[in-house]
């Protein structure tokens, strides 16, 4: 396609999938901007350090079940600036620090000053024995849109780059089986849907990096028996909710059907595989995929001992400054837990080759 041919597709509209890959990615894109995912959300990393101490805490736990090898990886998918892996192995022990390898996996450029055991890379090690971490990752997958026109026929939604949209054509093929399978449209004009299976299909993928351990997906979520009606894309810029523009201005997220995830996630390359059979990675090495689970931050954070429950008042007495960082801890911990906010997040684990962790 000529360049006159490219600036042409932009301004009749494209798919929201092909937009938001070059407004968030594309040169020049949202996440290749020096301030990062920090400059304008709070997730929970940085909402608190404890949310990198229960991950730390979670990674012991897999390398317990690995029976402690030589070498434990630790990869942060969707890294940002490296401030939830850097954390982590500031948690660890130091008998496990002293084994475990950081993995940042970002398209952004390395920052400055960042932990040499860290290596940077832009796609996941070939082979992972340990844990893979994919917080708030998935939401960022682009995804096409689908709205229902007034002949009850979902078509993909077409959007220009300032944001003004228009229906395409039909949905079809492989995204008209997804849709149909877990996202099915009733017939009534304006409904809308994200279609997933980008995301199930990057889910997979980074599966099937793990030979042995564990994957978690933690993120904005929902489940078929509570789909929006009218989909989650959204934008946020500077710390506020915003409409979606895919001019580089702003992120461009919506939710993420975790389930079907989940189900992606137990197969090889999303193919229907019943839980517990063994597979292969690309480097044909034997693992066995263990049935995916779906929970909630609060659920997983407390299994993790994270409670946000108050200190004792005998403390204030005792020890005042001791009393004032444990309410202050508890405040955070309460935050990540929290109904309605960041508690509800989901939280996907995918054992390989070890039990469930948080069982």
């Amino acid at each position: 396609m000529t360049d006159e041919a490219t600036a042409e597709s932009v301004r009749e509209g494209r798919g929201w999938r092909e937009a938001t890959q070059e407004a968030l990615y594309g040169p020049g894109g949202f996440y290749r901007r020096p301030e990062g995912p920090a400059g304008h959300f709070r997730t929970s990393v940085h909402a608190s350090a404890l949310f990198a101490g229960a991950v730390a805490r979670l990674l012991c736990r897999v390398d317990e079940a690995l029976g402690r090898p030589r070498t434990l990886d630790f990869v942060d998918m969707g890294a940002g600036r490296g401030e939830l892996v850097t954390g982590v192995l500031a948690a660890l022990p130091a008998d496990v620090a002293a084994r475990a390898r950081g993995c940042a996996v970002e398209i952004a450029d390395r920052p400055a000053g960042l932990d040499d055991r860290i290596t940077w890379r832009s796609e996941p090690p070939a082979t992972i024995t340990g844990l893979l971490f994919a917080n708030e990752w998935l939401d960022n997958v682009p995804v096409d849109v689908a709205e229902v026109d007034p002949a009850g026929v979902p078509r993909l939604v077409l959007v220009a780059a300032d944001g003004t949209e228009r229906l395409g054509e039909p949905v079809s093929g492989a995204d008209a089986h997804w849709l149909a399978r877990w996202w099915p449209l009733p017939g009534e004009e304006g409904l809308r849907a994200e279609i997933g299976l980008p995301r199930d299909l990057a889910w997979a993928a980074a599966v099937d990096r793990v030979v042995r351990g564990l994957a978690v997906a933690v993120d904005y979520v929902h489940t078929a028996d509570a789909r929006p009606p009218f989909g989650t894309l959204t934008g946020f810029r500077e710390g506020r909710e915003t409409a979606p523009v895919p001019d580089g201005s702003c992120d461009i997220t919506a939710h993420v059907a975790l389930d079907a995830c989940a189900a992606a996630g137990t197969s090889a390359h999303a193919t229907a595989r019943r839980p517990h059979e063994t597979a292969h990675t690309s480097s044909g090495t034997a693992r066995t995929l263990i049935a995916a689970r779906l929970l909630t931050q609060r659920a997983a954070l407390r299994a993790l001992d994270l409670t946000g429950a108050r200190p004792p008042l005998a403390l204030a007495s005792a020890d005042p400054a001791a009393y004032v960082r444990a309410l202050a801890s508890a405040g955070e911990a309460a935050e990540l837990t929290a109904p309605a906010g960041l508690g509800d997040f989901g939280w996907l684990l995918q054992p390989v080759g070890i039990p469930d962790p948080l069982a």
